[in-house]
């Protein structure tokens, strides 16, 4: 399903194997920067050769005469589950101006009802769902079950990218829910401006927006979920839990809420 031409930027986040069974501690490290040999802003993207779910294809050097969103995500990722509703309201924003792509990745997270796919039939199916659940503003897109392409840019579970239409990456953002730094990004590309900085390192903030949808994945992927993250990243394992308890505010807005919480009650505790 993927061909690409350029493998020489390809690195193993997965340590043993791309389509890990448990998440690590090692992973969540790699997650949280790219590599200065990772596809940048005006570098050309790699080669690639994708198939939609839908059987039609996207090329690198044919993909159509519009700017395009990148994006890269599973089911199983809560920043991915996070970006669903602001990436919705981009493309009601940009979508008859910007293409909006999503690569199925590895499961971020895999779990007894939403296992790490092994073969391509697998992998169909999780984009199938993936494509469901993010709703039909995307098309989206299967990588190989090695995650060629994937790779290639860089493995980050929600990363995205703007496309030029000649295939150069115009910018790049760490998250996709992190559409402060999108949806100017956006703006600039569809009206041919140049950006102030073609990245967003944005972290804090996309990942505590991410907090409060992490019991969700756990309900729908299973328990093994949540005790490798606790394994893995206990402090994210503590925000989650302790997300359930702001259940009347937005999602999205709970992993915010846990933290500043948190930071008073040790404020409080410092100065008693």
């Amino acid at each position: 399903m993927t061909n690409i031409t350029d493998v020489s930027r390809m690195s193993g986040t997965s340590r043993d194997t791309y389509t890990y069974d448990t998440f690590t501690t090692g992973l969540i490290l790699e997650d949280l920067r790219f590599k200065s040999t990772d596809p940048a802003p005006g570098d050309r993207v790699p080669d690639f050769d994708l198939e939609f779910i839908n059987g039609a294809r996207l090329r690198s050097d044919n993909l159509g005469g519009k700017p395009l969103l990148l994006v890269f995500g599973s089911r199983t990722c809560p920043v991915t589950v996070s970006a669903r509703q602001p990436l919705a309201d981009l493309h009601h924003k940009f979508g008859d101006r910007v293409r909006f792509v999503l690569v199925n990745t590895r499961e971020a997270h895999p779990g007894e009802h939403i296992p790490q796919p092994k073969t391509s039939s697998q992998k169909r199916e999780h984009a199938t769902k993936l494509a469901a659940f993010m709703g039909a503003h995307f098309e989206v897109a299967l990588d190989d079950i090695n995650g060629t392409f994937h790779q290639a840019m860089g493995p980050k579970p929600n990363s995205a990218y703007i496309l030029s239409p000649d295939g150069v990456i115009l910018f790049r953002a760490h998250w996709a829910n992190d559409t402060a730094s999108l949806a100017p990004a956006l703006q600039a590309a569809v009206d041919g401006t140049q950006l102030r900085s073609g990245k967003s390192r944005r972290l804090v903030r996309p990942l505590l927006n991410a907090i409060g949808f992490l019991p969700g994945v756990v309900r729908d992927g299973g328990g093994k979920v949540e005790r490798d993250v606790w394994r893995a990243v206990p402090p994210f394992a503590v925000l989650g839990h302790l997300s359930r308890l702001f259940f009347f505010l937005p999602t999205r807005s709970r992993g915010p809420a846990v933290a500043i919480t948190l930071a008073i009650a040790i404020i409080a505790a410092i100065w008693a």
